[in-house]
């Protein structure tokens, strides 16, 4: 066998092509590419994570989102039930007549702003407050009207609304009307009615206040759940 020369065996060293060397360009764009496959697989965990974790009503699913970005109208919650010392009241709210009020009032929900909250003032027969108000005028003035209640006024009993008056507290508070009240959308924007629950608001009704309107015994919500149907 014939001896190769140093010669030849240098040239041919000469020849062998070297490592290839990455460029860069291509260490940025694997970078980049990892930094998003983590970023999917992160955001798909936390998704998997939120629903699993999603509290139930009944066995119905409960939306936590209080925004509720990008959600179809018929996928966002249509009730909401309170959870209160007498039993539980639902309300069906009224998101087409009055959106901003329902959006301010979901979000609290999703927030636990009505946890601990205590119905106010109870005017037997004719409307419930809830909520932190200071003022006493809107419930002294509706408790006269009670006198002259006028059975000609056709809109529904146990709506549920607002006052359009700003709370100069900064809170929110709610009435339940369980009577005519012929001045109600003047002073309310109406963004419910009790669906359920209606005998638990009229034993709320029957409690004793004092001169003031105020329970004798506190009757607090202790929870509201949202929901997409009853």
């Amino acid at each position: 066998m014939a001896k190769i020369k140093p010669q030849a065996l240098l040239q041919q060293s000469k020849k062998k092509k070297g490592p290839s060397r990455i460029s860069i360009t291509n260490i940025v764009i694997y970078t980049l590419a990892l930094l998003l496959l983590v970023f999917v697989l992160f955001s798909a965990y936390r998704r998997w994570t939120h629903r699993s974790e999603s509290p139930t009503h009944n066995g119905r699913s409960v939306l936590e989102d209080a925004a509720f970005p990008g959600m179809k109208n018929v996928d966002l919650p249509r009730f909401a039930a309170l959870d209160t010392g007498k039993g539980s009241v639902t309300i069906e709210l009224f998101k087409d007549t009055a959106p901003n009020v329902v959006d301010q009032f979901m979000k609290l929900c999703q927030d636990g702003y009505f946890k601990g909250f205590l119905f106010s003032r109870v005017v037997k027969h004719f409307v419930i407050q809830a909520g932190d108000s200071a003022e006493f005028d809107a419930v002294k003035d509706w408790a006269l009207e009670r006198k002259n209640i006028d059975t000609s006024l056709k809109h529904e009993e146990f709506m549920v609304g607002t006052p359009k008056a700003k709370n100069e507290l900064g809170g929110f508070e709610f009435f339940i009307v369980t009577a005519q009240i012929k001045d109600l959308n003047e002073k309310l924007t109406v963004f419910g009615r009790v669906s359920k629950g209606q005998d638990v608001v009229q034993e709320i009704q029957e409690v004793e206040t004092d001169d003031q309107y105020q329970p004798k015994s506190p009757i607090e919500i202790m929870s509201v759940t949202l929901l997409q149907d009853m």
